[in-house]
């Protein structure tokens, strides 16, 4: 793709926002974990707002039960690496952008597999407890920006979704289990930072298999691109103090 349509894609965002800033969201290196209900969107939010360098990091392939919430899961991506699919979209989006896909889990053991001091700004969007909370003190040790998304199932209402730094979380379950955690192991993240989050917490009402929670892509893509909107706002914050 010439510069010419680059910039014509780019043009309503650099109308509000000013060349400056978009030539620092283009510069700007991200890594998002997770690329499912949340992540997916949040991965499609940063690529349609000019970030140009961007990892992706999911272990999983697409399934049927994707379809309901996941942006790159679709009838005919079902069964391929959800990375790859995500990607292959992403391309689609803008051509010349570099984005990475990562098959692969992030835990204590992979951590160090993943260069995270090379990021300016890196993402949870995972949903393992015990790698969430490895995540958060790990990206927390480095100087990159960093923004958690806590838990996006069991809720309904989209105006619920907040903003608040991790310690001044409340109503949501993982993020109360991830504080107790902490304190459990007297391991406390290195800084503070933002996450995303909703106090509301639904029942299941279907049959309930495999101790799954019921979501709607309403909340989990809220949640997502709100995690792309903290990103962009730092940017411009940056730029534009």
């Amino acid at each position: 793709m010439n510069p010419g349509t680059e910039n014509n894609i780019f043009n309503r965002a650099s109308l509000l926002v000013g060349q400056d800033v978009m030539n620092a969201i283009s510069e700007a290196k991200v890594i998002i974990f997770g690329v499912g209900g949340v992540g997916s969107w949040c991965a499609e939010g940063l690529v349609r707002s000019g970030i140009k360098h961007l990892t992706i990091v999911d272990s999983d392939r697409v399934c049927l039960s994707n379809v309901n919430r996941q942006l790159m899961a679709t009838s005919s991506t079902v069964g391929q690496v959800k990375v790859d699919a995500m990607k292959a979209r992403l391309m689609e989006i803008n051509p010349d952008a570099e984005i990475k896909a990562i098959q692969k889990t992030y835990s204590s053991e992979t951590r160090d597999e993943f260069a995270l001091e090379e990021y300016d700004y890196i993402i949870d969007a995972i949903d393992s407890l015990k790698d969430k909370a490895d995540l958060i003190l790990k990206a927390t040790s480095t100087k990159a920006v960093f923004f958690s998304s806590m838990g996006a199932a069991l809720k309904i209402d989209p105006t619920k979704v907040k903003v608040a730094e991790f310690w001044n979380v409340r109503g949501c379950p993982l993020g109360a289990a991830i504080r107790k955690k902490f304190k459990k192991n007297k391991t406390f993240p290195s800084h503070k930072f933002l996450c995303v989050y909703d106090e509301e917490v639904l029942d299941n009402r279907g049959e309930q298999e495999d101790r799954v929670n019921g979501s709607l892509v309403h909340i989990t893509s809220i949640f997502g691109m709100t995690l792309c909107g903290l990103v962009i706002s730092d940017i411009n914050r940056r730029v534009r103090p």
